[in-house]
């Protein structure tokens, strides 16, 4: 569905923060998305798999360029200001016109965990929807297992609504998913 004229996403925008820049996706990222997209200690924590070829990460950048051109929604690249280096990507997965409701998602390199790098990119992109996609209420959902990325949502003033039980089935096991949220009038008084 192409909301191309009012799209806050058309051109796609750049967002800084003190350490990162989010921005779009180049062919030439290719190869710093491989190398955290073909890790099972990234793979485990998301709903797809561990990225088996250069060619499945190329598959992925097919899809996002198209996104792109259409000016939809679709992921931002993390990268590093001090070496330009892509260490993992962050988007609204789902986003509600109708309720001004939106859902991120996020996945980082193992090598930039623990270091604040997640909080930083959350912080950027909830900041983006409040003021540039106009939503009233932003929402991010993690494994139960997945402390780190619940820390994550914490830190960034989110509150833990409730837990989704059994409500994944992955790889033929039953999951936990924890959801968290902030409202624009929180997010405004924090």
């Amino acid at each position: 569905m192409h909301h191309s004229s009012t799209s806050p996403f058309r051109p796609f925008p750049t967002l800084e923060t003190s350490r990162l820049r989010l921005r779009a996706l180049r062919y030439s990222d290719l190869e710093d998305i491989y190398e955290y997209a073909s890790n099972p200690l990234v793979s485990r924590n998301v709903l797809w798999d561990a990225h088996r070829s250069r060619g499945e990460t190329k598959d992925f950048l097919n899809i996002t360029m198209n996104s792109y051109k259409y000016g939809d929604r679709a992921p931002f690249g993390i990268e590093r200001k001090d070496s330009g280096k892509v260490i993992g990507t962050i988007d609204f997965v789902h986003w509600d016109r109708g309720h001004s409701n939106g859902e991120i998602g996020y996945t980082l390199s193992p090598d930039h965990w623990n270091q604040g790098f997640g909080s930083e990119a959350a912080r950027e992109i909830i900041r983006f929807g409040f003021e540039a996609m106009g939503l009233h209420r932003i929402e991010a959902r993690c494994f139960i297992e997945n402390t780190a990325s619940a820390k994550v949502m914490e830190k960034v003033g989110m509150v833990h609504e409730g837990t989704l039980r059994r409500s994944l089935l992955i790889q033929g096991e039953r999951r936990d998913v924890m959801i968290y949220a902030i409202l624009k009038s929180e997010w405004k008084n924090n």
